[in-house]
């Protein structure tokens, strides 16, 4: 744990993505298995321990120190994590620990025993392997017993170590793809290899690093549905490009997807890897082809006549792990189908654009016509009327305009000059700040996340939206300081400010909402300027707001 310990806190104070690609580097090459993989599962958020949440490390610390102590400590330092480490009180005498205890399930891991092994840090420190194997036996009863005998072995460092391992929520700026590429220049291997294995091998990732050190072959995926990493776009920058040489499609505003099939296996994935099949089990269902697709999921509005919501309509379907009947008749979902990446065992990445979007158009009526249907190609007589037709979209749930060059083969990541992404242009309102919270990571110390409103026609200010970024180091410490002198009642965390000054907020779209008092939810909000020229009572309305409903 001491080595793991080490790795976290040097990349809390690492900013450069560099520096800290070489101090993953150097940890995977030499610590051992299984703690590196268990290690890089905790720090790209791959485990779950469902017995340990932060109401147990709350609870835990309240019968250890003061409760009020705690919560003024937690108030200031603004990670739970942390706090519990620092506050924890020195054993007198290290608590035994019992080894020996069987690894459960983490994230599709299968079970095995973790074997009394000597640390890697010398004799009686505590290993992650260890920690995971304890977290991972814990139930809801035993659980806080378990987490304080593992809290007592340990340093201050140790425990936040431990405790970030827990309850997740790393915060150090290590993205899954920042790992795989550190894990491909560790063992010098391709890193689109590592994306592809990365998704089929559960943590602790033996047959992975048993691959990359050139112990043992490629794993084999032939009967996985294992993930294929997404071809990203970048942002149009240039005036105008050759639309001769590209294909544009409208970029719908649902989440990226990848359906797979292979092995008599479904699976759904989201951009990011993560596997989302639960909560679509009618699309698990009706993709009965041995093939692989890229999309858009969408849910249906009757207001389109059946064609796609908004993406407040798909939000009610995110992240459940159980659907109910009344939420696939309400929300019923489907896929706009933008690739073909594999069918009937043939991979077509390689080939041009071009070519699969031929094989798409032939593959696509195969597929259940209520569940999935195909991307249209926008027809455009050059670069200047396809902006006229993207400046006149403001169908609910398109984004802009995505454009593909058509000799392109499907590539992971972002490669320049074969995708852009042509998003409208943001619609703006002015609003006042309402309430203000503390941030994580490095702006714990700051107000960073502001609450702001719109007047209703009765001149009351109502809440429409939160946003955390637009704004510069500069302006953050300019708003932080507004906050602490302008404050006029404090709950919890949140503080309520004087309503005077106005923030110009930038946003996507926006869309009815029933779980908020304005009625209106904004998509994608961020500050883009601070309006200290702007008297509060000159913001915007509510009804004007609402006409910018699509």
């Amino acid at each position: 744990m001491k080595r793991f310990a080490a790795l976290i806190d040097r990349l809390v104070y690492t900013r450069s993505r560099n520096s800290k690609l070489a101090l993953i580097v150097d940890y995977l090459k030499h610590t051992p298995d299984p703690d590196r993989g268990w290690a890089i599962a905790a720090l790209t958020e791959s485990l779950d321990f469902p017995a340990v949440k932060a109401g147990t490390v709350r609870a835990l610390l309240g019968s250890r120190v003061d409760e009020e102590l705690f919560r003024l400590s937690r108030h200031f330092v603004g990670d739970t994590a942390e706090t519990a480490a620092l506050l924890w009180p020195e054993p007198s005498k290290p608590l035994p620990f019992r080894g020996g205890v069987g690894v459960g399930h983490v994230d599709g891991a299968q079970p095995q025993q973790a074997p009394p092994r000597p640390s890697p840090e010398g004799e009686g420190d505590l290993t992650v392997s260890e920690a995971v194997a304890a977290l991972s036996a814990a139930t809801r009863s035993d659980a806080p017993a378990i987490v304080a005998s593992l809290l007592d072995r340990l340093d201050a460092d140790g425990r936040y170590a431990l405790l970030k391992l827990a309850l997740g929520g790393m915060r150090v700026g290590v993205s899954a793809r920042l790992a795989k590429q550190a894990f491909a220049q560790a063992f010098e291997v391709p890193v689109d290899d590592v994306e592809e294995l990365w998704h089929a091998i559960p943590p602790p990732y033996a047959p992975l690093f048993a691959w990359g050190e050139g112990r043992a072959a490629r794993p084999d995926l032939a009967d996985v549905a294992f993930f294929r990493p997404f071809m990203l776009a970048h942002p149009l920058e240039e005036e105008s490009i050759n639309l001769a040489d590209f294909a544009a499609e409208w970029k719908w505003d649902g989440i990226r997807v990848q359906i797979v099939r292979g092995g008599g296996q479904t699976r759904i994935y989201s951009r990011g890897g993560e596997e989302i099949s639960t909560a679509f089990p009618e699309l698990v269902a009706a993709f009965d082809q041995e093939a692989v697709i890229d999309g858009e999921l969408l849910v249906r509005g009757d207001a389109q006549g059946g064609e796609a919501a908004s993406f407040n309509a798909l939000q009610q379907r995110l992240g459940r792990k159980t659907v109910s009947k009344r939420m696939l008749a309400d929300y019923p979902a489907f896929v706009r189908v933008y690739d073909l990446l594999a069918v009937d065992g043939n991979d077509l990445r390689a080939l041009p654009w071009t070519e699969r979007r031929r094989q798409l158009e032939a593959f696509v009526p195969r597929l259940a016509d209520n569940h999935f249907d195909l991307s249209q190609i926008i027809e455009a007589r050059d670069f200047d009327h396809l902006a006229e037709l993207r400046a006149g979209a403001r169908d609910a749930a398109i984004e802009g305009v995505m454009l593909k060059r058509r000799d392109a083969p499907y590539v992971a990541g972002r490669r320049a000059g074969l995708w852009y992404k042509w998003k409208r242009d943001p619609l703006t309102a002015d609003c006042v700040m309402m309430y203000a919270q503390r941030g994580n990571g490095r702006r714990a110390s700051f107000y960073s996340d502001y609450t702001f409103g719109c007047w209703s026609d009765e001149g009351e200010l109502l809440p429409v939206g939160k946003a955390y970024s637009g704004f510069t180091d500069e302006e953050l410490k300019w708003l932080d300081k507004f906050v602490r002198d302008h404050t006029l009642n404090r709950f919890g965390p949140v503080r309520e400010v004087e309503k005077s000054l106005v923030l110009e907020v930038a946003f996507d779209s926006i869309h009815a909402s029933k779980r908020h008092k304005s009625g209106l939810a904004m998509r994608f909000p961020r500050i883009s300027r601070i309006r200290r020229d702007k008297p509060a009572e000159e913001a915007d309305r509510i009804a004007t707001l609402r006409g910018m409903m699509t």
